[in-house]
């Protein structure tokens, strides 16, 4: 039985109870449960990506990739986590130091609570909590109200195959999330940036480790040379998948002058042949409908042209793939966070005005460079201030679990996946030093009592070892 809001303390204390079992297994035991449980998954992939595509209006073919990708997370870190969790002997930092053998292991927090929101809730809780779990904590799961089935369905599996009682799920209100940020050890939230302030806060008052992956506003440059096709259509499904409603969706796209009107036609054909619900769905919910919708009506009021699209279904809270033309940075499309189907395009006159307008922004997540030379790309890239930059494509980087998704600005902190990094944040390094020799109390240079011999012995010996040349000497 999901657990209401009263009792998220002891559910949170029952799975710290649990846990030190389940460290206690080893890496190797973890994966093997870790593994069982993606076999179990595959083998309901129907039934879970059916509740996912139903419960947000995702087109079939979206709900599948999110429930792919999570489960490929698996295959990677069951096989890497030992590798990654692997303790290690740093060397000695001088001769002194070569008296002592260190080892560095990685023990996990305790408890881990995964809060997720509406617009990716399977993909999301499952690609945060598989590396907690390899890591050897407990893992609460607190999907967003407006989609929790596929979530709860997912996680329910854990207990089907018989696995430790270190998995689990809460699909309650917003107090419950208040409450698992005051119970539990870690906290990685994905969401908006003033709910992330808001947890970071309380965080650092508990001095506890959090991870945020917050809100975006990317930008999508087209140079004058990019292949124009090709961008066009790229744009359009890093604008529009899952219905725009990603926090690394395309939501201002700036054109180099000499070729916007051939991208701005190229890219208003291709999205005019896309089919309502089968190729872009729904938002989720009447508030992101509302706030898409009173953007586009904005940006129609301030003089945007609408090249196509434009239409809305408030019934079914559908807003149809949109081009907006002629806009400027004042129109609430282009400078706040829209988090739906609206594809603003802006002329610019040159490569320097959109870069300055891209960095123009407090969020940071991700970008993209469309452009025939791959080279110059990516020494434009090295100008943006955000944490992932794609060159002639969209989203790639979600995919690339060995490479960081960290976001700059109001865009996160903590991050998530990057290889090693995406284990071993869910862990603190422990130190443990011990001699290669037994030296007896007698002759421990640095122990009581002090002195005058052994005071000058170890500065000689301290000075020989930090300085260099003449200097050695004194």
């Amino acid at each position: 039985m999901t657990p209401d809001t009263l009792d998220v303390p002891k559910h949170v204390a029952e799975l710290r109870a649990a846990q030190p079992d389940w460290e206690a297994l080893g890496v190797r035991g973890r994966v093997r449960w870790v593994r069982r449980y993606a076999d179990w998954l595959l083998d309901n992939a129907d039934r879970i990506t059916e509740i996912l595509a139903s419960e947000g209006g995702k087109p079939l073919v979206e709900a599948k990739i999110e429930f792919a990708v999570p489960v490929d997370i698996i295959k990677y870190y069951a096989r890497n986590a030992e590798k990654y969790l692997r303790p290690n002997h740093p060397a000695p930092p001088n001769l002194l130091n070569r008296a002592k053998r260190v080892t560095v292991t990685h023990r996990p927090y305790p408890v881990v609570a995964v809060i997720t929101p509406w617009n990716f809730p399977l993909g999301l809780s499952l690609m945060d909590s598989i590396p907690a779990l390899l890591a050897g904590a407990a893992v609460v799961v607190k999907p967003a109200p407006a989609t929790p089935g596929a979530v709860r369905a997912a996680v329910e599996g854990w207990a089907e195959i018989g696995a430790p009682p270190v998995f689990s799920v809460i699909a309650e209100g917003d107090d419950a999330g208040r409450a698992l940020v005051e119970e539990a050890d870690y906290i990685q939230f994905t969401g908006s940036t003033e709910v992330g302030r808001k947890i970071a806060q309380r965080c650092g008052e508990r001095l506890i480790p959090y991870g945020l992956e917050l809100g975006g506003k990317d930008p999508a440059i087209v140079l004058a040379d990019a292949d124009l096709d090709h961008a066009a259509r790229g744009i359009a499904w890093g604008a529009l998948a899952n219905a725009g409603q990603m926090c690394t969706s395309v939501e201002r796209v700036y054109v180099l002058d000499t070729v916007h009107d051939e991208f701005l036609a190229k890219l208003t054909a291709h999205v005019r042949g896309l089919r309502r619900d089968s190729d872009v769905g729904p938002l989720v919910t009447e508030d992101q409908f509302a706030l898409v919708s009173g953007q586009l009506d904005d940006a129609r009021a301030a003089g945007a042209r609408v090249m196509v699209g434009g239409g809305t279904d408030p019934e079914r809270r559908w807003i149809e793939p949109t081009v907006l033309a002629e806009v400027d940075s004042t129109m609430a499309c282009v400078c706040a966070e829209t988090f739906g189907p609206l594809i603003p395009v802006i002329r610019v006159s040159s490569e320097d005005e959109a870069v300055a307008a891209a960095n123009a922004t407090d969020y940071g997540l991700s970008a993209s460079i469309w452009t025939s030379d791959r080279r110059h790309g990516a020494h434009l890239a090295a100008r943006l201030e955000a944490g992932a930059v794609n060159i002639n494509d969209a989203h790639a980087n979600i995919f690339y679990f060995t490479a960081p998704m960290d976001g700059w600005k109001n865009s996160g902190m903590g991050g998530r996946l990057g290889g090693a990094a995406g284990i071993l944040k869910y862990t603190r390094p422990q130190t443990v030093t011990k001699p290669r020799v037994s030296v007896s109390y007698q002759r421990h240079l640095l122990w009581y009592p002090y002195t005058r011999k052994r005071t000058e012995l170890v500065g000689r010996l301290l000075r020989a070892l930090a300085a260099t040349g003449r200097r050695r000497l004194g």
